[in-house]
């Protein structure tokens, strides 16, 4: 809908004056949001925290840091109600709230430019993001050496200065990027490419049942290493376990002679794709469309013709009536009501959340302590971060049909998710 003040703007200037003005107008708010996020941090300090029994594994909520050395500690779970308030999913809450942290406590000059209006709050956020990882000191010059120019430079420039305070002040910080950039990973080898710190970039674009093969033999190397003492990060151990899987492949002679006066040959692929076809799909000779859980795309049928060709191994699961009511009096959830809470709800219950439910716990909506069966109109898929939210804080939740769920946050808000789309009931939180 057209401001109200738009017809007025009669010649170009007046329409270029309403645009200044609007614009002007929208940069404020995006302060505002980032003072609101400021404040609803200092709500929320370490000491707000809990504390929980030390058992070896994390449960309750902990105090986290969302910006750089320096900045107070936040309650694990506050940007979930914010980010709730604002649309935004909890990553990016937890980003707003780290970038106005960094501003306000690590680059206090360039805030002070937010707040007069003259940067805008998009690039000091982004600047606040290229620092985090810096030490005090570093950051500290970034904000002296930039403030008199950062709305004038591009962020090229910007990044050279953040490297620069990397180097002279964080050597070893610098080393260990360079280390991390090295073992950076992941899979199409251009070794004829490689960059000045001995890098090269891998990429790939494959054939969807191939690359979820490639994932998931990552993915178990990765976990076997873990098991095996490596304290390294996820991706560094995934980009390992590609390595291992390499050359596990090269000790193979799948051409060779078998030994007996035979021929040996590769096992046919194991492909486990999750995918929904409807009946008309199947019974029609002209090509349909299929949708493929893991990826949430739609393909062809012929695609999926051509998956299941040759040597490959298909598995067809009986159909789950997802209308049905399954129930047991146990509190573990067995593998079928699994499966079918996971096809009802794909993604996460959790207002916003995008994390595929097949990654997700499966969670008593009614707790089963406190008198929740464990049977389909009691469970939803929620990951770990959200079920833990659930559990140790002030939000819940109901299941109101198979795929809606109304939420209530710790402060009022009432959010609707349902088929996946996350709706804000509530414009305000109830006068408390």
């Amino acid at each position: 809908m057209a401001s109200p003040e738009l017809p007025d703007c009669d010649t170009p200037a007046a329409v270029l004056a309403f645009a200044q003005r609007r614009r002007a107008a929208a940069q404020a708010a995006e302060v505002d949001v980032l003072e609101a996020a400021l404040v609803w941090a200092a709500m929320h300090p370490e000491e707000s925290v809990s504390p929980t029994p030390t058992t070896g594994l994390v449960f309750g909520e902990l105090a986290v840091p969302l910006a750089g050395e320096g900045t107070p500690l936040v309650a694990e779970f506050a940007p979930m109600e914010l980010g709730a308030a604002l649309g935004l999913s909890t990553d990016s809450a937890r980003s707003l709230i780290g970038d106005a942290l960094e501003l306000a406590h690590r680059l206090k000059r360039t805030w002070a430019l937010v707040q007069a209006g003259e940067v805008p709050a998009w690039k000091a956020r982004r600047v606040a993001q290229l620092t985090t990882t810096l030490p005090l000191v570093a950051a500290e010059y970034v904000d002296r050496q930039l403030a008199p120019v950062v709305g004038k430079i591009g962020f090229a420039a910007i990044g050279r200065l953040v490297e620069h305070a990397r180097v002279t002040f964080d050597p070893e910080g610098a080393e260990k990027q360079r280390r991390q950039a090295a073992d950076g990973r992941r899979f199409d080898v251009h070794t004829q490419a490689a960059d000045c710190d001995g890098t090269v970039q891998i990429e790939g674009t494959l054939d969807l049942a191939d690359a979820l093969d490639l994932d998931a033999a990552i993915r178990q190397g990765a976990q076997e290493l873990a098991a095996l003492g490596s304290t390294e990060s996820l991706d560094v151990r995934r980009s390992r376990a590609a390595g291992e899987l390499a050359r596990r492949q090269l000790t193979l002679d799948l051409m060779g002679d078998a030994g007996d006066g035979t021929t040996a040959v590769a096992k046919p692929r194991q492909v486990v794709i999750h995918v929904h076809l409807a009946h008309a799909a199947i019974s029609r000779d002209e090509a349909g469309i299929a949708r493929v859980e893991e990826t949430r795309s739609i393909v062809s049928t012929d695609q999926v013709r051509d998956w299941c060709t040759g040597d490959a191994q298909v598995v067809v699961k009986p159909v789950i009536d997802l209308d049905a009511h399954h129930h047991t009096d146990a509190y573990a959830v067995p593998d079928r009501l699994v499966e079918q809470t996971r096809l009802v709800q794909p993604t996460c219950a959790f207002p916003w959340c995008e994390r595929p439910a097949r990654r997700c716990d499966t969670d008593h909506v009614v707790a089963h302590g406190e008198g929740g069966p464990t049977c389909s109109c009691n469970l939803a898929p929620l990951c770990r971060r959200h079920h833990r939210a659930k559990t140790h804080t002030g939000w819940t939740y109901d299941k109101t049909d198979p795929a809606t769920y109304l939420w209530r946050s710790p402060h009022g808000l009432h959010l609707l998710k349902s088929d996946g789309t996350t709706r804000l009931l509530t414009a305000h939180p109830p006068d408390e």
